[in-house]
């Protein structure tokens, strides 16, 4: 028979939660009791378990295995262990020792199977803290996955402009060129370069060349077409992948863009200095087939002669 203290365990416990424990007691009255001392293991990961332990006194430690283990969670008095590797049959995925002496009611599958027969609420019960499980595993997979999201996007974004950086551009980019060589539509690449812009770091510092970045991204955004990719490609470096558009017409959004930029004002700090932004354009069609490496080659190409010929210009490739 259990004493009055573990009677009171009993009935405050999730398994037995509005269950007379008086109902009971003849199926419980046959369940061993074990008695643990601190650091004893009663759940080895990977092993098979048969049982629900309850916790009648002291507490257990679960923890995740790995290359270090932690621990996830505490059970105390009342709390129960062991229910879902029990009844799915499945080995556990953690490790569970005592954190403290321990004393637990040992529930096997007779024994579970007799309290399910002659109690609907322990079967209630029992399905409440299942789905309870269930639902802290779907969170803690929610919490993983809106974590590697938020990796992938650090990795994946420049921090200074706000724009996608080089990583990025080596998949997409090259992704955007195949769709449009299988639906055999025209693509063009746009190689954007910041005039004299060592000038302006030297002259202004590098507070004063970030706001430089900063400006010439917020206009690229703003004239180029939504549907056009763009990132940080370089230092003073950006590129454009413009889908579905020739050479004339990458020309044309290339022009739009050069004097959008020359035309915007940029006024550095406090000092209320007005500097005039411009920059170079190298456009190149690509061939069908034609690697990314080798359009941005020639796009390059093209921006050292737009430079060379006085910058604030676009060139296109031959």
């Amino acid at each position: 028979m259990f004493s009055d203290a573990d009677r009171k365990v009993l009935g405050q416990s999730r398994l037995f939660r509005h269950i007379s424990i008086d109902a009971v007691e003849g199926v419980l009255a046959d369940c061993p009791v074990y008695a643990l001392a601190a650091g004893d293991v009663l759940i080895e990961p990977e092993q098979e378990n048969h049982a629900v332990y309850i916790v009648l006194e002291g507490d257990l430690s679960v923890q995740l295995s790995g290359r270090e283990a932690f621990e996830v969670t505490h059970l105390g008095p009342g709390e129960c262990v062991g229910e879902t590797s029990m009844v799915d049959g499945q080995r556990p995925p953690a490790r569970v020792e005592a954190a403290s002496r321990t004393r637990l009611l040992v529930l096997g599958h007779a024994a579970m199977w007799a309290l399910l027969n002659r109690s609907h609420g322990v079967a209630f019960n029992l399905l409440r803290i299942l789905s309870g499980g269930m639902r802290s595993h779907n969170k803690t997979l929610e919490t993983s996955r809106t974590h590697s999201l938020e990796f992938e996007h650090a990795a994946n974004v420049d921090v200074l402009t706000g724009m996608h950086n080089r990583r990025w551009l080596d998949d997409t980019f090259a992704r955007m060129l195949r769709r449009c060589y299988n639906d055999s539509r025209p693509v063009s690449l746009l190689m954007i370069d910041i005039d004299r812009f060592k000038a302006l770091n030297d002259t202004w510092g590098h507070l004063s060349s970030d706001a430089v970045l900063r400006h010439v991204a917020r206009q690229m955004d703003a004239h180029l077409r939504p549907t056009d990719l763009m990132a940080r490609y370089g230092s003073e470096e950006f590129a454009a992948l413009l889908p579905d558009t020739a050479s004339a017409g990458a020309l044309g959004i290339a022009e739009r863009l050069r004097g959008g930029i020359e035309q915007a004002s940029l006024t550095l700090g406090d000092s209320g200095k007005a500097v005039r932004v411009t920059i170079s354009i190298g456009l190149a069609e690509a061939h069908p087939g034609e690697t990314l490496e080798a359009i941005i080659s020639r796009a390059d190409d093209a921006l050292c002669r737009a430079k060379e010929n006085g910058r604030d210009r676009v060139e296109s490739a031959a």
